[in-house]
Order: structure tokens, then C-alpha cells, then sequence
């Protein structure tokens, strides 16, 4: 039987369906939230800001110049995305809107009034239109590729929900998040490095390759053990949530081993990785103490794995 039918923000309501299938799970609006909100609504303002400028600093004529100022605000648009995602993850959001997709009738009331996983939607359509208006003013295998992956990543988005809900398996997140980071990197890499086929450039990196397997089972880890259950301590791994986060673990570690091996190519993201180890100890501790909202920790997580990335492409030569 239905319950506590809401669709704004409140103090954790949930319905369910005659299966007792969970549809709905508001997480908690506290000033924590609030704060990393109003920082990425920020960083989204600085990214519209900073394609102004590179748009007006281009002098390639108008076309160009306008693609340019779109890729610079694609890349603090895809940030931003990841980020929004992180905190629908950490503070109990991402049943939130059910398993609706891709909104609800008052999404945009529901964002203003601070729900992550309503802005994280919305934010995601903008994406989306900005990937198309590049393909549309310069059709290439970089633009191509970045609005192809958009489409996909927004399919297994809508996949992670009923992951969430237990009806779905947890390759279905860890995919999510693999292609979230691929759509970063496909911009990003056109930003820093015009001209350039990502494709070619991807299977020439070899420190993104061990970055973004991390990044997958980190997904498959939160899609493996389901909304708001505990992994539980443990030595030897003796459920599949545990089995899924020994496998991050040693992603993490054998992401830390390439970088070393590279040093000092990459320094920078190798001491970002090595501290990033320690910040993966701490989240698990976060998410067996509150499984249902492990806190900023997830934040803070996802943050180490942008600056990596960008550390990685950015040092590159």
C-alpha cells in the first residue's frame, strides 16, 4: 500500500508500491547540503563566465569562437554534473524522485528548493543541449563522440535508479560513472588539446586507463550494495558488496602503482592518488556508520578523482 506520497524536500518520507518495492526516499536538507549546493551553483556561474571569456579571447572568427566558448563551459558543466552526483549519492538522494526518469511534473520547483537529484537531472540536460549545439557548429569525432556518450550515459542514468531499487545489477551504476567521466575527458581533451581524436589520445594514456577502472568499480560498488545498506567490516570478503569493494581497493592500488611507475611524468595526480587510498578508508567507515547518507566524504571522494583526471590530461605531453 502507498504512503507518504511527497515530491518536494522533507525529512526522508518514502513510499512503496503493493510489492514493497521502495519508489521515493528524500534524504535530509541539512546546511551541509545547503553550502556544497550553493558552491556548485557557483562553479556552474564560473563555468558560463569562463566561456564568455575564452568565446571573446578566441578572435577566430564567430563561429568558432562560439564553439570554443562552448567547450570551455562544457567542461565546468561535466564537473559540475559529477559533483552533483556525488552528492545525491552522499546525502541520501538518489530515490529521491523515485524511479522517474528523466523528470517529474515541478523538477524545477524541486531543484530551486535544493533537491541535488533534481538539479543533477536538469544539469544534465544542459549538458546535453550544449553537446548538441557542437555537433551542430562543428560537427567532428570530438563533438560527435561527446554527445553520443551523453545520450548513453543519460540511458544507464536512468539505469542507476532501479539499482537502487534492487532491480537492476550494479554494472548498470558502475557504467554510469564510467561514461559521466568519459563525457569530462572527451571535452576536456578538446579544450586543452584542439584537433586531437580523444579516442587515440585514450588508448595512447595509460594512467587514465587504471583511473577509470577505478572509477568503474567504485560504481559498481555503490550499485552493489543498493540504497542505504552497509558493506559491514570485514577481513576476508564473504558477500558480493564486499567482494565489488576488494576489487575497488585493488583498482586504487593498482592506480597508484602506474602513476608511481610513471613518475615523474604524472606527479601531481600520484600523490593525489596516494592520498586518495586513505579518503577511500575513511568514505567506507562513512558508509557502514550512515549507509543511507554516508555524507561529504562521498564529496570529497569524487573531487580526488576529478583532480586526478585533470592532473593526468593537463600534465600530458
Amino acid at each position: 500500500m502507498r504512503r507518504n506520497i511527497h515530491h518536494g524536500v522533507s525529512d526522508g518520507a518514502t513510499y512503496q508500491d503493493t510489492n514493497g518495492i521502495p519508489h521515493a526516499v528524500e534524504g535530509e536538507m541539512t546546511p551541509v547540503v545547503r553550502v556544497i549546493g550553493r558552491l556548485i551553483t557557483g562553479m556552474l556561474l564560473a563555468a558560463v563566465l569562463a566561456g564568455l571569456w575564452r568565446g571573446m579571447n578566441s578572435h577566430q572568427g564567430f563561429i568558432a569562437d562560439v564553439v570554443n566558448g562552448l567547450k570551455a563551459s562544457e567542461v565546468g558543466f561535466a564537473i559540475a554534473l559529477i559533483l552533483l552526483g556525488s552528492i545525491v549519492e552522499g546525502f541520501g538522494y538518489g530515490l529521491s524522485l523515485g524511479t522517474r526518469w528523466p523528470y517529474t511534473r515541478n523538477i524545477a520547483v524541486l531543484m530551486v528548493r535544493g533537491d541535488p537529484e533534481a538539479a543533477h537531472r536538469l544539469v544534465a540536460t544542459l549538458v546535453g543541449l550544449v553537446a548538441l549545439a557542437l555537433v551542430i557548429l562543428s560537427p567532428s569525432i570530438t563533438t560527435i563522440s561527446g554527445l553520443s556518450l551523453i545520450v548513453v550515459t543519460a540511458l544507464f542514468g536512468m539505469g542507476t535508479l532501479y539499482v537502487l531499487a534492487g532491480r537492476a545489477p550494479a554494472f548498470v551504476h558502475g557504467t554510469h560513472g564510467l561514461l559521466a567521466y568519459g563525457v569530462f575527458l572527451v571535452y576536456l581533451t578538446g579544450l586543452v588539446y584542439p584537433g586531437l581524436d580523444f579516442w587515440s589520445y585514450l588508448r595512447a594514456v595509460g594512467a587514465l586507463h587504471a583511473l577509470l577502472l577505478a572509477v568503474f568499480l567504485g560504481g559498481m560498488t555503490t550499485g552493489q550494495r543498493g540504497f542505504g545498506t552497509p558493506i559491514d567490516p570485514f577481513v576476508k570478503p564473504q558477500k558480493a558488496s564486499q567482494w565489488t569493494i576488494a576489487a575497488h581497493v585493488s583498482a586504487a592500488l593498482l592506480l597508484v602503482a602506474t602513476l608511481g611507475w610513471m613518475m615523474p611524468a604524472y606527479p601531481v595526480a600520484f600523490y593525489l592518488a596516494v592520498t586518495q587510498v586513505a579518503v577511500g578508508f575513511l568514505l567506507f567507515h562513512a558508509v557502514n556508520l550512515k549507509p543511507r547518507d554516508p555524507g561529504v566524504m562521498v564529496v570529497f571522494h569524487q573531487s580526488m578523482v576529478l583532480l586526478m583526471s585533470l592532473a593526468i590530461v593537463l600534465q600530458w605531453r
